[in-house]
């Protein structure tokens, strides 16, 4: 059987800790903590939508992601020095759109649009999976403030999402994948879940060979079970339980 580095079971997820206003200036806001990946989120809310959706009574919501140049173990360059975001950070904010704007029912969020900011500032592995579950605990904050300011009748909230992530090093199937386990895996994938047993997206990719689907699903299995106890740390984050 494949040997954690962290000495963790196969199923065990790392330490994961959720700090809810975080920051004095942000709606809503929240640290997520995945073992050593530590993701600042914030949401905040806007009057103006894009020029597409206006008067269309609908909100929106969108995220932006990015990496601190210290957030690894060597100095990477911002990339607005790039001029652009690469494709990975690209495709990684809109995951974490998608995952919000799918518990949310953006026509009862009226014609507001929450803009998330998921900064990475220490990377561990799973660092999507990390924005996507902190970044719903900022929503949810924002959206309260709207409720207590008499700016929404209603919530639009629907449901609760979380992500983690999974893979397969040396045949075995594990949960949560820090860095050095991510980086050797021969299979890995992320899992955006909703607390009603509903599946968001599944990103799940061979490195060295093809898994089987019976592999998959364990991975599936793992994913569920895991997300489980993350809903939990979300309502505690929120003192809703």
């Amino acid at each position: 059987m494949f040997k954690r580095p962290s000495n963790r079971n196969f199923d065990q997820i790392r330490d994961i800790i959720l700090e809810a206003n975080i920051s004095p200036y942000a709606e809503g806001s929240c640290i997520a903590k995945f073992g050593n990946t530590h993701v600042l989120c914030t949401a905040s809310i806007e009057n103006k939508l894009p020029i597409w959706l206006r008067n269309s009574g609908k909100g929106w919501i969108t995220a932006e992601y990015g990496m601190l140049p210290r957030s690894t173990h060597s100095r990477m360059d911002r990339e607005v020095t790039k001029g652009k975001p690469s494709g990975r950070t690209q495709e990684i904010q809109r995951l974490i759109g998608r995952s919000l704007r799918s518990v949310v029912d953006l026509k009862k969020l009226a014609e507001y649009q929450i803009k998330i900011d998921c900064d990475v500032i220490q990377a561990d592995g799973g660092t999507r999976t990390a924005s996507i579950t902190g970044a719903w605990v900022a929503l949810y904050q924002s959206i309260n403030y709207l409720l207590k300011t008499g700016k929404l009748s209603e919530n639009p909230i629907i449901d609760q999402v979380a992500a983690i992530s999974c893979g397969i090093c040396e045949n075995q199937e594990l949960v949560d994948l820090d860095y050095k386990e991510d980086s050797s895996a021969e299979t890995d994938g992320n899992f955006v879940m909703t607390a009603n047993n509903g599946i968001v997206e599944i990103q799940t990719t061979a490195e060295e060979k093809p898994f089987k689907k019976e592999q998959f699903q364990r991975l599936l299995n793992l994913a569920e079970t895991c997300t489980k106890n993350i809903f939990e740390i979300q309502k505690d984050a929120l003192g809703l339980n």
